[in-house]
């Protein structure tokens, strides 16, 4: 009877697991945490994780849906950039030899881009 109250127990202070993301996501639609309502050019804050935002109206130099990024050039102060094709949720350090020059999000949301290096493509971390 005690292990029984004690399951019991077990399970009310245990939090609920999160639902796993898709497990397979090869474009932007399936792509978790993209931020809405940005501006090309406006201020940004997060350079690393969750770094991909869309536009939503027209104003000078941004079309409804454009995708972009949070970027900081010279480490300067981050503003949204136009965003080369998007690849949806990729694994770091995995191949990805068809998507050369895209960009990706890892499922903990790192911002990736895929590189060739010494013969490999692979996917690494965007914001080096």
């Amino acid at each position: 009877m005690a292990v029984v109250a004690a399951l019991i127990g077990v399970g009310v202070v245990m939090p609920p697991t999160a639902a796993a993301g898709p497990t397979v996501c090869d474009y932007p639609d399936c792509t978790p945490g993209i931020a809405p309502h940005m501006v090309l050019g406006a201020p940004c804050d997060n350079t690393t994780y969750y770094a991909f935002g869309v536009s939503d109206s027209y104003v000078p130099a941004t079309q409804p849906g454009r995708l972009m990024f949070c970027g900081s050039p010279r480490r300067y102060q981050p503003r949204w950039f136009r965003s080369p094709p998007m690849a949806g949720i990729k694994d770091e350090n995995t191949d990805c030899t068809p998507f050369l020059n895209y960009v990706a999000q890892a499922p903990d949301g790192l911002f990736l881009v895929c590189i060739a290096q010494q013969g490999h493509t692979f996917w690494t971390r965007a914001d080096t």
